[in-house]
């Protein structure tokens, strides 16, 4: 079937949000609110394995802190975290902190000129999404995607499948006319899980990871071209 779409997620494949982003955000965050809490670059690593930010801050809590979970204003205060990490995180990206990783800007630019359709499928917030591609591609990047499936709009999230269910209803195509780029063992899990494609690049919390059943697994995007995706899009 020919390739109509590339859907992207965002933390870590557009950009190594993660470590340079969220990561030092979150802290911001504990930091504001008088916590003691600070995760460093391998804490963070295990905690990935919780999809979320405010899932992740629920884990840790609960593991490591279970006097603070079990405040009466936990959820309240899980919530304030979150709006604080995502304002300290917006911060950094307007800033030019967090740049995209190689080959995703030419990557996109190629698809654009070919005519082929973009959306995002991402556990992260829409604010996050659209800040992240006008500070790094160029005011109103959000607009060259059309679809934008970004935070709680699913209810359930990777390695669920629901955020790439979404994406093809919305944008009335089949799995198969698509390509999904991953960086992580779930949201691998999850394009596959809805039938799309899927080609992986590694980042350094990834690295390791079970990654079968992917028709490529690269180190970035800066040798990859569209002639090479669309190659592997085919593959069997």
């Amino acid at each position: 079937m020919t390739l109509r779409a590339l859907i992207f997620d965002v933390d870590g494949t557009l950009a190594d949000t993660e470590r340079d982003g969220h990561r030092p955000a979150f802290n911001a965050a504990f930091a504001e609110a008088g916590l003691s809490w600070a995760w460093d670059e391998t804490v963070y690593g295990e905690l990935l394995k919780v999809t979320g930010g405010k899932e992740r801050i629920r884990h840790y809590a609960e593991c490591l802190d279970p006097a603070c979970a079990a405040r009466p204003d936990f959820e309240a205060l899980v919530h304030q975290l979150h709006r604080s990490k995502t304002r300290h995180y917006l911060e950094l990206v307007e800033a030019g902190g967090i740049p995209l990783r190689p080959g995703v800007a030419r990557l996109i630019r190629e698809v654009r000129a070919a005519g082929l359709r973009l959306a995002i499928a991402t556990t992260t917030t829409r604010e996050n999404v659209t800040a992240l591609l006008d500070a790094s591609l160029a005011p109103g990047a959000g607009s060259w995607f059309e679809v934008i499936a970004a935070g709680d709009i699913v209810p359930a999230k990777k390695p669920a499948p629901d955020v790439y269910r979404y994406v093809l209803k919305h944008m009335d195509l089949s799995a198969g006319a698509c390509l999904a780029l991953e960086d992580s063992q779930h949201g691998l899990a999850a394009a596959a899980a809805a039938g799309i494609a899927t080609v992986v690049t590694v980042t350094d919390y990834s690295r390791g990871q079970d990654f079968r059943g992917a028709r490529a697994v690269l180190a970035d995007l800066g040798e990859a071209d569209l002639a090479q995706l669309r190659g592997w899009h085919r593959s069997t």
